[in-house]
């Protein structure tokens, strides 16, 4: 999708409110434009040397019509905040209802919370596009009805007027596109300044050192120059635009200015009709530097558009709507057929004609060397990632026909990776669920050897922590994501190296905890540790992506 349908998009959302800007736009155009005809009638009285009731009426009217212009113009700015709110208050879902569903493959080779930083172009959208609803519409309907106006004191106005409006069609026509490019290209490497501050963030302790530190610099002084050379570019277009609107600054001013004189000198005008015609030209020179200084600013807009749309692109998961196909959460059997499993545009296949089943209840573990596959299986059987070949079946029924939500809401799964979000420790576990009771955590918290580090803190359980949990241990931290994953009592448990901060006490504890036999799930973990293959009935090991043993 281009920048300009993205645009267009945008428009055709609020095109209510975008009729009603636009509308008050052109009664107020039409009553500014009426302004000089009244400043002329003055004028003419004042030169005639009479004080009469007309006179006075006519300064009432120019001043009222100041006022219902300024009143029209509160009216628009009411629309366009309604307008900046509804575009964050919607950019704001759309990211929060996309990142969770966005396909794994789509996200494999990107960093998902440099991606996020796109979020902040809503700003620039939120304020531009208003901004532009209110000079771009004002400025245009100004040079219209101006030309229109002009064109009335004399017809030779009209064909000025069609020089002017093709003059600035052209100035667009011959800007517009090397302007959105050099714009979309400085926007690339300025994201990519953001992107490498945020690696250094992320990193900081690593770069204290010395020779990290100069690399940073370094490596940021490339991006910064690129990004500068990108950024002269762009201005070079901008610079361009201005000596092209000085140019035609002076050729409106002059060319009016002469046929306004000869009109005079002609007494095809008079006095009044000149001042008049005078204020109109001015008018029309401060529409038109609007129009150019909005041109930076649509470009601008068009660019947030565009990386917005980096996100807004990326493809979602399927949703199938089936509601005749529901889990049966009492009973169920999970089986692979011929599963394999590759990333897009690579030939490995990390995953070759997997054959597996597993039984209700059952606890399985899977196990193997690093890159044998044993993560992608897991999260495979999750459907967090789909099969390339092959079939998943639950219940002997193609887990495709069952929507995603459906099997989701019976499963819990902790990644390797996986680390609490920004948040009190009770948030983290429950997720504000109200239909969690307190007793139910204080239980989980006990089981999971979790007590004694929230008794250490000051707040307890309504600790706040950060995305990172740095206030507590790894251990705890992953403790504290097992128990969000387990809270609400899943059908089918996937766990990825849950336990591998913990000491081997409290680790068989919670093992044995997770394998009693009142638990309601089926659990597949991956992981190395050896009591897990005491406990678990079934162990399928993983060479090179095939199953070895099961």
């Amino acid at each position: 999708m281009t920048p300009l349908k993205r645009f267009k998009n945008l428009i055709s959302v609020d095109k209510q409110d975008i009729y009603q800007i636009f509308l008050y736009s052109i009664i107020a155009g039409l009553i500014s434009l009426s302004l000089p005809l009244g400043i002329q009638s003055i004028i003419n009285f004042i030169q005639a040397g009479k004080v009469s009731t007309s006179w006075i009426m006519l300064v009432v009217i120019v001043v009222v019509g100041v006022i219902f212009v300024g009143i029209l113009k509160i009216m628009q700015f009411r629309i366009t905040e309604n307008l900046q709110q509804k575009i964050f208050v919607r950019s704001s879902f759309e990211f929060a209802y996309r990142f969770p569903k966005i396909k794994f493959n789509e996200l494999h080779n990107q960093y998902p919370p440099e991606l996020a930083n796109r979020f902040f172009d809503t700003l620039t959208v939120q304020k531009g596009f208003s901004k532009l609803l209110l000079d771009i519409s004002g400025a245009v309907l100004q040079i219209l009805f101006g030309i229109i106006l002009l064109s009335l004191y004399h017809s030779f106005f009209i064909l000025f007027g069609i020089v002017v409006v093709i003059l600035l069609y052209l100035i667009f026509r011959t800007n517009f596109s090397v302007g959105l490019e050099t714009s979309l290209k400085e926007s690339k490497y300025k994201y990519k300044i953001a992107h490498w501050l945020q690696e250094i963030a992320r990193n900081h302790l690593s770069f204290k050192s010395n020779s990290i530190f100069n690399f940073s610099l370094h490596k940021n002084d490339e991006l910064v120059n690129e990004y500068l050379k990108q950024r002269e570019n762009h201005f070079k277009v901008l610079l361009k635009q201005y000596v092209q609107l000085t140019g035609f600054k002076v050729l409106i001013t002059a060319g009016l200015l002469i046929i306004g004189g000869l009109l005079v000198i002609n007494q095809q005008m008079n006095i009044g009709q000149f001042v008049a015609a005078e204020i109109i030209i001015l008018s029309i020179i401060a529409a038109v530097e609007k129009l150019f200084s909005g041109l930076e600013l649509f470009y601008d807009v068009l660019t947030s558009l565009e990386k917005m749309g980096s996100v807004v692109d990326l493809e979602l998961e399927e949703e199938v709507k089936n509601p005749n196909y529901l889990v049966d959460e009492n009973q169920i059997t999970l089986e692979g057929e011929n599963v394999s499993f590759s990333y897009p545009k690579s030939d490995k296949e990390l995953l070759k004609n997997i054959n597996l089943t597993i039984l209700p209840k059952q606890h399985t573990l899977i196990t193997g060397e690093n890159g044998s596959g044993k993560t992608t299986l897991l999260r495979l059987l999750a459907r967090i990632i789909e099969p390339t070949e092959g079939n998943v079946f639950i219940n002997n029924t193609n887990y495709k026909r069952y929507s995603s939500e459906e099997y989701r809401s019976k499963i819990g799964i902790v990644t390797a990776d996986e680390i609490p979000f920004e948040g009190t420790i009770l948030e983290n576990i429950t997720c504000n669920n109200p239909a969690i009771k307190m007793d139910a955590v204080f239980k989980l918290v006990e089981k999971l050897k979790l007590t004694e580090v929230i008794k250490a803190l000051p707040k307890g359980l309504d600790t706040n922590i950060t995305s990172e949990g740095k206030q507590i241990n790894s251990s705890a931290i992953q403790k504290i994501v097992l128990a969000r994953c387990i809270i609400n009592q899943p059908k089918l448990l996937f766990l990825e190296n849950p336990l591998d901060k913990s000491d081997e006490q409290s680790c068989t504890e919670i093992i044995d905890f997770l394998n009693e036999q009142n638990q309601p799930w089926t659990l597949i973990v991956v992981s190395k540790n050896n009591y897990w293959k005491q406990i678990c009935k079934q162990t399928i090991l993983l060479e090179k992506g095939k199953i070895k043993l099961i």
